[in-house]
């Protein structure tokens, strides 16, 4: 099945009122016909992309939460005021460094598509759980707490496989490694729901960049990318977006 590519860039806490200008610069020379690309800046820079854009906004994280006495969170519909129309849910330095539980990313992924955004969930293994070969068993674990009970989410979903010892350390699943994962997401969620299995896209993320990019694109089960540090490079990031393309 064709699946329309997506690249996305996931700023983390970094970028800045320049960034967001040169970025809409570089991404206005990229044709967006055959490919769609999403920019995830901390929820500070949203309001700062002006119309026109030819991609979309979405948010790094989000409260499970509606509203209410929660300092420092931010809400669905916070982040759709704002302009986003995508989030980022469950990323592994949310998991790792907030203690983010299976439990609580469910959550937060159901109040996302409740509220019309799209998810954007994370899912991944440690170096020590690749060494261990339970990579399967861990992202089977991540899918499951999600979907097992909740199938109908995942035609509403985006997923990402993010090995957690290639994210920011210059090292990437080889292209064949990443595929192989992709194959067994999508196969794994095909027991929720078939028909949203093969539609679902599935980008690659961990140092993704503009050299490596290609050949992740070309395997049948990667769908884009999830793009970090090389998304801070407004050249490199609109290569990337123009290599999904191709």
């Amino acid at each position: 099945m064709q699946r329309t590519p997506l690249i996305a860039a996931n700023w983390k806490m970094n970028g800045s009122a320049a960034l967001v200008e040169e970025m809409t610069s570089a991404l206005a020379g990229v044709a967006t016909e055959q490919i769609q690309v999403l920019i995830c800046p901390p929820a500070t820079l949203l309001c700062r992309f002006t119309a026109p854009i030819n991609f979309a906004l979405g948010g790094q994280t989000l409260s499970h939460e509606v509203s209410g006495a929660f300092t420092g969170e931010l809400s669905a519909a916070l982040l759709i005021e704002a302009g986003a129309s995508y989030v980022i849910v469950g990323h592994s330095e949310r998991r790792s460094l907030n203690a983010e539980s299976d439990q609580l990313i469910a959550a937060k992924l159901m109040r996302a598509v409740v509220s019309g955004l799209t998810p954007v969930l994370c899912v991944g293994e440690t170096l020590q759980q690749r060494q261990q070969e339970k990579t399967q068993q861990v992202i089977a674990r991540q899918l499951d707490a999600v979907y097992a009970s909740q199938p109908e989410l995942l035609a509403k979903s985006v997923i990402a496989y993010e090995p957690v010892w290639a994210i920011g350390t210059g090292e990437s699943a080889t292209p064949e490694q990443a595929q192989q994962t992709h194959a067994f997401i999508r196969q794994h969620l095909a027991q929720y729901d078939a028909k949203a299995a093969e539609k679902v896209k599935l980008l690659y993320g961990g140092s993704v960049n503009a050299d490596n990019c290609a050949a992740l694109f070309k395997q049948a089960d990667i769908d884009g990318a999830l793009v970090g540090g090389a998304s801070l490079k407004a050249a490199e990031f609109a290569q990337i977006c123009s290599s999904a393309k191709e």
